[in-house]
């Protein structure tokens, strides 16, 4: 990776501002202790020609596609209209460049509905991907060949990572400012941007469904009881217990409240808790682990393996935040 890593962003005609604006905003304010910024962040199109947002302004690229060769990394913004999200179809040019990118070994991403860009370009054959829920019916349509996954916010397949639509495109590049300089260089940009510092892949997109009436959201007293007691051996039971509900109807409520089942939404808490005892603590493995409610060290490897990819003392290596650097 160059001292600046080159981001270059492709948009076309129904463009999303707000997946040109994310991009531009997290990888712009990247920087470290110094306040060098650790992006450099372009705006490219076909020609470099005028593009129609979905806003009904125009915005006007710097560059053409060439751009492409000379990036480290490749962001596809969302559109609203457009081949790609009507026919599933792209731009031959926009095809070309990107498939011409990917097999060069820059990493490609896309935010929102720049997943039917890649989608269409062949780049998600076979692979894991995501896209905003809305989208994911026609999504499925068009590209059957893809593992869409329409209820996580982001996917990181390696050379390839897709997110789900607007605010979880923060946090994708959140992530991929984590993954290349660590996480105190990302939290700072987060704390610049007013925005939550790391928010798992696999957490749960806000899907549309029926809101539960307010008598009944009364979840969040047990959901705080339970993060104050990740180190104990937390059951259904004793959570619904603690609702003062019936397990079926706990279930059903704690679903409706979070979109995600209670055993799921407890393992994201204490696998967060572990990466935060990793970031910031000196403790053994083993007493994160337990500390953490996830057992042995076995179990806490396990878990990051799963989660992120990594085992607990490589994620130590690249996260740890050292003491008094802060930014702002």
């Amino acid at each position: 990776m160059t001292e600046q890593h080159l981001v270059a962003i492709v948009v076309m005609d129904g463009l999303v501002p707000f997946d040109l604006g994310t991009p531009t905003q997290i990888f712009g304010t990247a920087r470290d202790e110094t306040g060098h910024r650790k992006y450099k962040v372009l705006v490219c199109s076909p020609d470099a020609r005028p593009v129609e947002a979905s806003a009904g302004f125009k915005v006007m690229p710097d560059h053409g596609l060439e751009l492409l060769r000379a990036a480290d990394t490749v962001v596809v913004a969302g559109i609203h209209s457009g081949d790609p999200v009507e026919r599933g179809t792209v731009d031959p040019r926009i095809k070309d460049a990107l498939q011409e990118a990917h097999k060069a070994g820059k990493r490609v991403m896309s935010i929102c509905t720049g997943a039917f860009v890649l989608a269409a370009a062949g780049l998600l054959d076979e692979r894991p991907a995501t896209t905003h829920w809305w989208w994911a019916e026609r999504f499925r349509e068009f590209f059957p060949q893809v593992k869409l996954d329409a209820d996580v916010l982001f996917v990181d397949d390696g050379d390839v990572l897709t997110s789900a639509g607007v605010g979880a495109g923060i946090d994708l590049c959140l992530h991929v400012v984590r993954t290349d300089f660590g996480s105190e260089v990302a939290n700072r940009a987060a704390r610049r941007s007013v925005v939550p510092p790391w928010r798992d892949g696999g957490q749960a997109q806000y899907i549309e469904r029926p809101l539960p009436r307010p008598a009944d959201a009364t979840l969040a007293a047990t959901r705080s009881w339970a993060a104050e007691r990740l180190d104990a051996p937390l059951s259904l039971h004793d959570l619904a217990a603690h609702a003062n509900m019936s397990v079926r109807t706990f279930t059903r409520r704690f679903r409706e409240e979070t979109g995600v089942s209670p055993a799921r939404w407890l393992l994201q808490r204490r696998v967060d808790h572990a990466r935060a005892l990793l970031e910031s603590t000196d403790l053994p493995v083993e007493v994160v682990a337990r500390r953490s409610g996830l057992g042995t060290a076995a179990g806490l490897r396990q878990h990051l393996q799963n989660t992120i990819g990594v085992a607990p003392s490589a994620y130590r290596r690249t996260f740890r935040v050292v003491p008094g650097v802060s930014g702002g």
